[in-house]
């Protein structure tokens, strides 16, 4: 059956790295992949990482399953970083394999037990949302976000579609650091994306793969925490592969908020279900190092240290490279750029600079012109903005 196939696409994102990796120019630059580098252009290991590593080692931990939602001290561990250590949420936590394996996680619960509800997206999003949850069998559909005259949020035409949608849909959120534009609500605009959804008893669905690499741990918690209401009922997608630096280790969670503590129970029931039937048990490192780190003062604050450098070297990069191309007589105002948060800028080229880009100067950027600000280094920083301003 096997010579009937037709060989399956490349991933968009993924393809990139790959096509990177074969190009023989010395000079060449991946902005495509979601990874960080450091100003050396590697990815590092945190040091926080390390040293959670060697005290795990000498524990001698047995290699036994882990219970099929994980280690409660990781949930617990989890819970206080989205909410605060005082949350009195009704909230439960199944660990997965990544931030795409707590969506896939949900999906499968969504799809099992609410098959009439729809997963709605943003427009844009990240390029594996929609295939995560139509994989599952879900219906998707989309609501205005970006707004490519102004380069920010067309949060009045968001709102709007938000009040059409039918009670019992399910909005996917981006906690902050939005993927790919860059482009947050503010603190406001959570606020009443918060009553829109309240009111028209649609669940919240927060996708928080960067705690931290925004304005800062507790500041880019503050848009999910507003939709924190008594009686809420919401999900939580964590990602520890860029604010741990942890992305072969496929350490995530999925975290639900319901009105009760006995509901939750109910829910995580239900997940355990969709677990066992997915990927059976979670992997144990990843979750072991997060829950070190979290549950040490220690570890804790040479993380929080770790992740401010993150967090102020891409912002720093961000300002360099608007003020690069500025001096290099570019006219188009790219100050939306410096706005912008987290790893990612919609950077507004389009499918033909981005060819020309690859195929003339060897830097790879994703087709919707999303690029990896994280990318960019010192050391490359001219070569690139000497590329852009060629065809800017």
């Amino acid at each position: 059956m096997f010579e009937t196939l037709q060989t399956a696409p490349t991933d968009p994102i993924l393809g990139l790295t790959s096509a990177f990796r074969e190009d023989t120019n010395p000079d060449k630059i991946n902005l495509g992949v979601g990874e960080y580098r450091d100003s050396d252009g590697k990815t590092p290991v945190f040091a926080a990482v390390e040293a959670a590593e060697k005290r795990l080692v000498d524990q001698k931990l047995p290699k036994t399953y882990l219970p099929i939602d994980g280690t409660p001290e990781h949930g617990v561990a989890v819970r206080e970083l989205l909410f605060g250590a005082t949350s009195d949420l009704a909230a439960v936590t199944a660990q997965a394999p990544g931030g795409t394996g707590a969506l896939r996680l949900a999906a499968d619960f969504f799809h099992a037990l609410f098959p009439k509800a729809r997963l709605c997206l943003s427009e844009p999003t990240w390029a594996n949302h929609p295939k995560v949850f139509q994989a599952a069998g879900m219906e998707v559909v989309t609501y205005p976000y970006f707004d490519a005259a102004t380069d920010g949020l067309d949060f009045e035409a968001m709102t709007a579609a938000l009040e059409t949608l039918t009670p019992g849909d399910i909005v996917l959120l981006h906690g902050c650091c939005h993927n790919p534009t860059g482009v947050d609500p503010s603190i406001e605009q959570w606020k009443r994306i918060g009553d829109i959804l309240a009111d028209r008893h649609l669940i919240p669905f927060v996708d928080f793969a960067y705690q931290g690499l925004g304005d800062g741990l507790l500041e880019d918690a503050g848009g999910l925490r507003e939709l924190c209401r008594p009686g809420v009922e919401l999900f939580v997608a964590s990602s520890f592969s860029k604010n741990f630096g942890l992305y072969r280790e496929r350490i995530g969670a999925l975290t639900a908020v319901a009105s009760t503590p006995e509901a939750a129970q109910v829910v995580l029931s239900h997940l355990k279900i969709a677990a066992r039937t997915s990927f059976s048990n979670p992997p144990a490192h990843g979750s072991a190092i997060v829950t070190e780190i979290l549950g040490d003062s220690e570890l804790r604050k040479t993380w929080e240290e770790e992740v401010a450098l993150m967090r102020n070297r891409i912002n720093g990069m961000r300002r360099l490279l608007v003020q690069s191309l500025a001096d290099r007589g570019v006219e188009k105002d790219l100050s939306f750029i410096e706005r912008q948060r987290g790893m990612f800028s919609f950077s507004g080229l389009n499918p033909q600079q981005v060819e020309i880009l690859r195929d003339k100067h060897s830097i790879y950027i994703v087709g919707s012109g999303r690029i990896n600000v994280a990318g960019i280094t010192p050391h490359n920083l001219d070569y690139l903005c000497d590329a852009l301003a060629s065809i800017l």
